[in-house]
């Protein structure tokens, strides 16, 4: 059979209803389409929650922070940038935003030292390990507000717990005469000892599903090589905890800088806002001004992207030697 005759062969004859060859395409481009398009319908109730839960109160807020609202709350138009200015015009923020973060970093930091402890004794085998496990659990199911109440009761300066037992141990002569919630320093050194007790459980418990994730067969191969304990412990096991390191921080965090129920119930912020962090005076400042809270929110917004950020930066999270 000759190549004209295997052509015409292949051809169809003309005016016959059989497909062409650039029609083809179409029909493969299409179907590349459908199957990009695939995952939408399970992607959509993800992304429409973040759209609703995150976008747009983020975009109401900046909205809100460029109008200006009288003393009932109604909008009287927009203020430009007028609540910006009045905010940074406020001479408390800058203790505030200093305050804010010594906040975080010895929540966090002293969150993460102390569960990293924890974790390690609760990964080991030892008596009523299953009941202490338990009793961790407890500071991280009760109510954040609740703790900060029995913590005020525990501080009051007539009978509170802490100060009798202080006063009983000898290390204080009269504890009706001390009221550390009413001192800016007490109080606020107080406020981070209960975020720290109501922070330590959830982060115990991550860095502990970390430590039982590293192969048994690590730790043998050091043992065999020679490395002690504290050589495995910073060479193995805190390289492999690493990913759960970060994610117990990062939601630390968030947690931290956006915590208000402590220090409302235990000071209010107070005396004046000298243990306000700038979630409690963004709070404090919408009494009297809606617009500049809205313009604080702003701030707060930008800040912890900042904060988180950086803490990514310094931790690498995406270099190649992850």
């Amino acid at each position: 059979m000759t190549q004209s005759t295997q052509a015409g062969l292949l051809e169809p004859a003309p005016g016959s209803d059989a497909p062409q060859r650039s029609g083809v395409r179409p029909v493969g481009g299409g179907r590349r389409v459908l199957r990009a398009l695939a995952p939408l319908p399970w992607l959509m109730p993800a992304t429409g929650l973040i759209l609703f839960v995150v976008i747009w109160p983020v975009v109401s807020m900046f909205l809100t922070s460029r109008q200006h609202f009288d003393s009932m709350g109604f909008d009287q138009g927009s203020a430009g940038w007028s609540n910006f200015t009045r905010l940074f015009d406020e001479p408390d923020l800058p203790g505030v935003l200093m305050r804010t973060v010594i906040w975080v970093i010895s929540v966090v930091g002293l969150t993460i030292l102390i569960s990293l402890g924890v974790a390690q004794m609760f990964n080991k085998q030892f008596p009523g390990r299953k009941i202490a496990r338990w009793m961790l659990i407890a500071p991280w199911a009760a109510s954040v507000v609740m703790t900060s109440i029995v913590f005020k009761w525990m501080l009051n300066p007539s009978n509170g717990t802490i100060l009798v037992l202080m006063h009983d141990l000898g290390f204080m002569k009269n504890y009706n005469s001390v009221n550390w919630l009413s001192q800016q320093t007490p109080a606020f050194i107080w406020e981070i000892v209960v975020a720290i007790f109501v922070s330590v459980p959830f982060t115990t418990y991550a860095l502990l599903a970390g430590l039982q994730a590293v192969p048994e067969d690590v730790y043998e191969a050091c043992r065999l090589d020679g490395a002690g304990a504290a050589r495995t412990y910073w060479s193995i096991t805190l390289p492999l905890l690493r990913p759960a390191l970060l994610v117990a921080a990062l939601i630390n965090i968030m947690n931290v800088f956006n915590s208000f129920p402590i220090i409302y119930e235990m000071t209010g912020g107070g005396p004046g806002n000298q243990t306000s962090t700038t979630t409690l005076f963004m709070y404090n400042t919408q009494q009297t001004s809606i617009g500049e809270a809205a313009a604080m929110s702003v701030v707060n917004f930008g800040f912890i992207i900042v904060v988180v950020l950086l803490f990514l930066r310094a931790s690498r999270w995406n270099s190649a030697e992850d």
